[in-house]
């Protein structure tokens, strides 16, 4: 099994990722350094928003970013606020893209 990277170092690799896309991010929660989960919300800037998390298969062990929320902006935070009071340790980034890009399907992203 391959060690995971620190939460922190991820998510500063992920920003400099978006940075060189021309996607603007933000990080609106700093989770755990080294272990935090991670969920990325992409605001479509038409009142609409999508979230995502990684999840683990538990046959494979593989894991995948996986569709956490989606639908009106307010709703989908009013989602992320509960899942950040239920662990501190979680890290929220914020994206806006109007075509909805988040990168995570890319080499490097989509699989550590």
């Amino acid at each position: 099994m391959t060690p995971r990277l620190a939460s922190g170092v991820w998510v500063s690799a992920y920003l400099t990722r978006l940075r060189l896309a021309d996607i603007p991010a933000y990080v609106t929660a700093k989770g755990d350094a080294e272990a935090g989960a991670v969920v990325v919300k992409v605001a479509l800037l038409d009142g609409t928003a999508r979230a995502y998390e990684r999840r683990s298969d538990l046959m494979t062990g593989s894991r995948a970013w996986m569709l956490f929320a989606e639908g009106a902006e307010a709703d989908v935070d009013a989602q992320l606020a509960r899942a950040r009071s239920r662990d501190p340790d979680l890290w929220l980034i914020e994206l806006e893209d109007r075509q909805g890009r988040t990168l995570l399907d890319e080499d490097g992203l989509s699989d550590s």
